[in-house]
């Protein structure tokens, strides 16, 4: 029997829950998956923490003097929250029981669809995402934000902000911060770009508020967003 075809992707936070949960959005993303899941495709998605995570990381540092690794720890329960709001949406399907947090328990799992969110302190869920694909020897991650490029700066802030389409992982990592800050708004943060780059995944950055970008990537036809490779 030949193995399924791997897709992993890194599903932001801040589409998920925009400020509250977005249900429309999970909808549409659903139906892709369960139609891609019938040409024999599997899936395990990773997501995080968005806007859940900074609302609670500024309520416990208006509490207390938060360490990052307090900060880590509330931002990796807020990803599980948003990854079982994800995994239940997806109930009555072939979508594996729990969610994952440890990125190598992926590589016993048979089930189609496979979702993930945080599992340690020190980097984002871009970070499990690279892991779990390392595990199952994916070289491509679909990342799915709130936004259509990598910028060389933040583009809300900056209107001259350079967009790239086809990016190297030693350009686009000059471009951010070397260090991981919890919350951080980065595209795909920078532990997770350095295991990519030993690992030669390849990133497709794109927005998954057109969800017609994710149809066209998974068709291999052209999309809106940013290769990173």
């Amino acid at each position: 029997m030949q193995e399924k075809e791997t897709i992993i992707i890194s599903l932001g936070g801040a589409i998920v829950v925009p400020d509250l949960p977005n249900p429309s959005f999970i909808s549409l993303f659903r139906d892709i998956i369960f139609n891609w899941v019938k040409r024999g495709k599997k899936f395990v998605i990773i997501v995080g923490g968005g806007k859940t995570c900074r609302h609670y990381n500024e309520a416990l540092s208006n509490v207390i003097d938060a360490t990052n690794e307090d900060l880590d720890w509330m931002g990796i329960y807020s990803t599980h929250l948003n990854a079982q709001l994800v995994r239940l949406s997806f109930k009555n399907s072939d979508v594996y029981s729990d969610v994952i947090t440890d990125p190598s328990t992926a590589r016993g799992i048979e089930n189609s669809i496979i979702i993930g969110s945080g599992w340690k302190p020190g980097c984002s869920t871009d970070t499990d995402a690279v892991l779990v694909a390392k595990e199952l020897g994916a070289k491509k991650i679909i990342n799915l934000s709130n936004i259509d490029y990598v910028y060389d700066s933040d583009p809300r802030t900056n209107p001259d902000a350079k967009k790239f389409e086809n990016i190297s992982w030693k350009e686009y990592r000059s471009v951010i911060s070397s260090e991981w800050e919890p919350g951080s708004n980065t595209p795909f943060d920078p532990i997770a770009s350095e295991k990519a780059e030993d690992e030669e995944i390849e990133v497709a950055f794109m927005s998954g508020q057109n969800l017609e970008n994710l149809e066209n990537y998974l068709n291999d036809l052209p999309f809106t967003g940013t290769i990173i490779k």
